[in-house]
């Protein structure tokens, strides 16, 4: 049977109406899918794909930031930046890098030629310098990073390469700031120095995070120069600002195809420190003039011959600010212009560029000679005393009344092995206080009454008496941070936990009764010093007065800040006070004002040779004490000769500038100069000197 035709036809209109809508449908249905879809890149997408497509077609270069200021408490500018105008070189990234270097060599070729005849003749370059400088190897920089050639341009350079800018491709003059720093040298370790980016930056964690910093504003140049000690590395974020920034569009090609648009860098803040500059200058020449007289002296309780090196601290005793921090010898910072340091210049400072009042410092000595002298953190020796009279008391070990025989000489130790402990040149001062074992520096009434003391009596709330002795010199500031926090500070050494456990723990608490078994910083007898002088107030050193912005308005101010509080009887102060007071030093004849005051010698081992260390603390006046000081020279002998003198210049200079009572004396004004201008654009006293003398063992002596 056959299919009807008539009714097949109809079949077949049917299935291709059918076919037909089907495909009107779906290309409908597409075609509104594009419509939504050209909608979403319109209104949605749009602005998020032409931001990015404008990023793609602009390059920017970070312009540095003006590096902050850094003033005395007077406003004297110590630290300062001043505007130069440098020569950058871009390689040209469109051509290929054969061509690029061919190019480059060429420009190089053509600077040497302006530099030559319009530059200043001190920075003359060769090619070959220009070269390196452009980095065409790419040892330092990629290949779109501008390159500094030169820095210091002349006014002919500069407006010649503004005149004729087309012939100098690549080529580019920016204005960037260079660090300056007073050349009477102030302060100059605790100031400290610039070092540039991309040396410092895999070494020292603090730049690493900066490698990673996604603000642009905030982040480092390679070539930018950074804080690498001192405050200018304590308040690096807050000295740097932030960076500007020169944008221009490109083509496809890298060329510039439109205006260049810039946002001018934010200058960073300015610091105001608690460092006054006449002190401190006058505390710089009080040492160098104190070890140029002891290494030659014909006394011989003066004559010191190998000390090469001085250390001192002055503290203001209620407010912990610190007025004078003088590690010398010193050194112009300016040889750290540009960042770098010559070599010979780095063999000649290299011992002296570390800060030697907060970490160890050796003189001027080659390797080998190094083992034979001591450094800037050396033991205590008897300053002491006077903390070691208040653990006695404070630990019931006796009293304010108690006296002792001293007959000149204390022993411990098995029978037949013996340790002796002598006072100094033998001497005996028969019935004594504590207040009088300050006052002669005695070493057996410490061994005796306070050293042994501890040592046989039962453990306290399950301490060991090294346990109690090392609570008591960490809550007056020895053997911890002082908190400063000045990069690289040390702790000083602790002794007397290995002499615990090597020898005993009598020998331990014994020798450090009398300042042995503890080496510290100059900075952290300071500290001790003022918690002397305020009876109990361990003060936060600090070095800023204030930080203001770039318009000059205060952003940080000043707050004293207590780090721990002990609380004694008000007898004890006033035993450790008289004994204080009645102490035997030189250079304080005819002082108008009272001060309490301990000396120390205390020797080190190096060697072969005993080494003595001159060391001295003082708080003026007596009353109402107003500023701590701490003086160390290490091999300079007795304290009261060798360190004594520069703590009575330091209080006088501080009476001077700003008065131990409240008035200064003399009021040296500042002169307005050029930089700050640019800038804003005895025998009596030999018994307390020698240590004490083990004849059976051998041990160190001390004051």
């Amino acid at each position: 049977m056959q299919d009807d035709p008539q009714k097949r036809e109809i079949i077949n209109r049917r299935h291709f109406s059918f076919r037909l809508n089907l495909f009107f449908f779906i290309t409908f249905a597409l075609f509104s899918i594009l419509i939504v879809r050209l909608a979403i890149l319109q209104f949605v997408e749009g602005p998020i794909l032409s931001a990015e497509g404008i990023g793609k077609s602009t390059r920017s270069v970070k312009i540095p930031p003006i590096r902050g200021n850094i003033y005395d408490s007077t406003g004297h500018a110590i630290a300062y930046s001043t505007s130069t105008q440098s020569i950058y070189f871009t390689i040209q990234p469109e051509l290929k890098l054969e061509k690029a270097t061919a190019s480059a060599k060429e420009m190089a070729q053509k600077l040497f030629e302006i530099f030559t005849e319009l530059g200043n003749p001190a920075k003359a370059m060769t090619v070959d310098d220009i070269i390196r400088q452009m980095d065409l190897d790419f040892k330092r920089n990629n290949i779109s990073t501008p390159r500094r050639i030169k820095s210091g341009l002349t006014n002919e350079e500069i407006a010649y390469f503004m005149e004729n800018r087309t012939a100098f491709k690549g080529v580019d003059i920016m204005e960037e700031s260079v660090r300056n720093y007073d050349t009477d040298s102030i302060a100059v370790q605790l100031v400290g120095y610039l070092k540039k980016f991309n040396t410092v930056r895999e070494n020292v964690d603090f730049y690493k995070e900066k490698t990673t910093e996604e603000d642009p504003t905030l982040r480092y140049l390679d070539e930018e120069d950074v804080g690498f000690d001192g405050l200018e590395r304590m308040y690096q974020d807050v000295l740097r600002g932030k960076n500007g920034l020169k944008t221009y569009p490109v083509n496809n090609a890298e060329r510039i195809i439109g205006p260049m648009q810039i946002t001018n860098p934010t200058k960073g803040s300015d610091l105001y420190l608690t460092i006054n500059k006449n002190v401190q200058l006058k505390t710089e020449t009080a040492i160098m003039d104190q070890l140029k007289k002891i290494s030659t002296s014909t006394n011989k309780y003066e004559r010191a011959k190998y000390a090469q090196t001085g250390f001192a601290v002055a503290m203001e005793v209620d407010t912990g600010k610190i007025v004078a921090m003088a590690s010398m010898p010193d050194y112009d910072s300016n040889i750290w212009s540009g960042g770098r340091i010559s070599k010979e210049d780095y063999e000649n400072f290299q011992n002296i560029l570390s800060n030697g009042t907060i970490r160890t410092v050796f003189g001027k000595y080659s390797e080998e000679e190094r083992n034979e002298h001591p450094s800037s953190i050396l033991p205590s020796g008897s300053v002491l005393k006077p903390l070691s009279v208040l653990v006695g008391l404070n630990e019931k070990l006796f009293k304010t009344s108690s006296t002792y025989l001293d007959n000149g000489r204390f022993s411990y130790g098995r029978a037949g092995y013996e340790t002796y402990i002598r006072n100094s040149q033998f001497k005996s001062y028969g019935y004594i206080d504590g207040a009088q074992a300050i006052q002669h520096s005695s070493n057996t009434f410490m061994a005796a009454m306070v050293g042994d003391k501890l040592y046989r009596r039962d453990p306290k709330n399950g301490k060991s008496g090294v346990e109690i002795w090392d609570e008591y010199m960490k809550q007056f500031g020895l053997g911890v941070l002082t908190e400063s926090g000045l990069p690289n500070e040390t702790k000083g050494i602790i002794e007397y936990f290995n002499e615990a456990k090597n020898a005993s723990s009598q020998s331990a608490l014994v020798q450090a009764s009398f300042g042995q078994q503890g080496r510290y910083t100059t900075l952290q007898l300071a500290q001790y010093t003022a918690m002397l002088a305020n009876r109990g107030k361990r003060m936060k050193p600090q070095f800023v007065n204030e930080i203001k912005d770039s318009d000059g308005n205060v952003i940080q101010g000043y707050t004293p800040e207590i780090l721990n509080e002990v609380k004694y009887p008000i007898e004890y102060w006033k035993e450790i006070e008289l004994g204080m007071s009645k102490v035997n030093s030189q250079g304080f004849e005819g002082v108008d004002y009272t001060y309490n005051r301990k000396t120390g010698t205390s020797q080190q081992s190096v060697k072969g040779r005993t080494a003595e260390n001159a060391v001295f603390i003082a708080y003026a006046p007596a009353d109402k004490p107003k500023l701590a000081v701490a003086v160390v020279v290490p091999d300079g002998g007795f304290g009261s000769y060798g360190a004594s003198p520069i703590a009575r210049k330091i209080f006088d200079a501080y009476d001077e500038e700003i008065g131990l009572y409240g008035v200064p004396k003399k009021k040296t004004p500042v002169t307005n100069d050029a930089a700050n201008n640019t800038a804003d654009n005895t025998a009596d006293n030999t018994a307390d000197n020698t240590a004490a003398n083990n004849t059976a063992a051998g041990a160190g002596t001390n004051e």
